[in-house]
């Protein structure tokens, strides 16, 4: 008998990880990939193309990926804590522009200056707006949905009327560090990857590991026991939004540099994808539940599906119509998950206080 529990209780991590959501995701992720590697095959001038798995494909895919995937990490913290934010591609927008006007003002210096003062200005500007809408959700006592969704308009009004409606040019040294190979080869281009990647650890490092953490779990789980609890509330909204602005600017600076100009018009409808990444990457719209990890995942199959509808020469309107519908089964699973999850711990509840209950025999004895 010993021996039996302990087989199962270390066949318990394994069990966790094979029924984890990122193992889903990875599978599903995995499989899309493989039937896009099938679907692609190509005769071109006589030789066999695959119009999916090559580097100048799979490079785009990733870069375009890890953009997703940088401002849904942050939007995810926004939607543990239990709000929305719709203003992240607004944001991106009018951090990027400003990065480009005030580097153009700056006029020449050398790279490494360049670099820098580009990424102050980016990151800057997206934690100052993310720290706006955080102290308007809180100082107004407004949803987030209306308060994002009227920074959404402003912030990129703001945006075009200062650029005036122009694509500025970023200095070309911004371009050659985003794009370097780093001894990779000449075609790839693995920063934008690597950032994805990092700022992946620092969120999940962020949410597990540290105490505001926790503190934004247990405000998405149940505001009415934080508060009970002491932990201060206001500040913690401001802090979620704080990193989504945040998380917003470093995409901005990535992709400005990456595509060498920023506009006003940069990152439109992005809002759909980030949000479509963090819920399909398992974080629940009544908050308290979601991973950074699984928002990586999320944004890379969100990307997928994009990739699909060009690799398979679908109309570009189905790619709507897709996310769409996979926004629509992730919240009805994750609903699906919560009830059953609630059942599961009041019958567990339930067999517990059976047990605790003393039969008749064992109290004629005790008698």
């Amino acid at each position: 008998m010993p021996v039996s529990k302990r087989n199962t209780s270390s066949s318990r991590p394994i069990r966790s990880i094979l029924l984890s959501q990122q193992t889903g995701l990875l599978l599903v992720i995995a499989a899309l990939g493989a039937v896009l590697t099938l679907c692609a095959n190509k005769t071109v001038g006589g030789e066999q193309v695959n119009t999916f798995f090559n580097p100048s494909t799979l490079l785009q895919t990733a870069t375009d990926a890890s953009l997703f995937a940088i401002m849904a990490v942050g939007a995810t913290v926004v939607i543990i804590s239990g709000g929305i934010d719709l203003s992240v591609g607004s944001i991106y927008a009018l951090a990027g522009v400003t990065m480009a006007m005030v580097l153009r003002s700056l006029g020449e210096m050398s790279p490494e200056m360049t670099v820098l003062a580009g990424l102050t200005v980016a990151l800057g500007v997206g934690l100052l707006s993310g720290l706006v809408n955080g102290a308007l959700v809180v100082g107004l006592r407004v949803h987030p949905f209306i308060i994002t969704l009227g920074a959404m308009w402003v912030l990129r009004g703001i945006a075009f009327v200062t650029s005036k409606a122009e694509s500025i040019l970023v200095p070309s040294s911004l371009t050659e560090t985003v794009k370097a190979s780093l001894g990779l080869g000449e075609t790839l281009s693995p920063i934008p990857m690597l950032t994805m990647f990092f700022v992946t650890l620092l969120g999940a490092i962020f949410l597990s590991k540290m105490v505001v953490g926790r503190h934004i779990f247990a405000l998405g789980g149940n505001v009415e026991a934080s508060r009970y609890a002491g932990l201060r509330l206001g500040r913690v909204q401001i802090a979620v939004f704080a990193v989504a602005g945040l998380t917003a600017g470093i995409a901005a600076f990535i992709g400005s540099s990456y595509y060498g100009a920023a506009s006003c018009a940069d990152a439109t409808g992005y809002e759909l994808y980030v949000i479509a990444s963090a819920v399909v990457g398992g974080a629940s719209l009544q908050g308290g539940k979601g991973s950074a990890v699984s928002a990586m995942l999320g944004a890379l199959l969100i990307t997928l599906i994009r990739q699909s509808i060009t690799t398979l020469e679908l109309n570009q309107n189905y790619e709507w119509i897709i996310i769409g519908c996979a926004i629509i089964i992730a919240v009805v699973l994750d609903q699906a998950s919560s009830r059953l999850t609630a059942k599961r711990l009041a019958q567990s509840a339930s067999d517990n206080k059976l047990d605790d209950t003393p039969s008749p025999e064992g109290a004629k004895t005790a008698v």
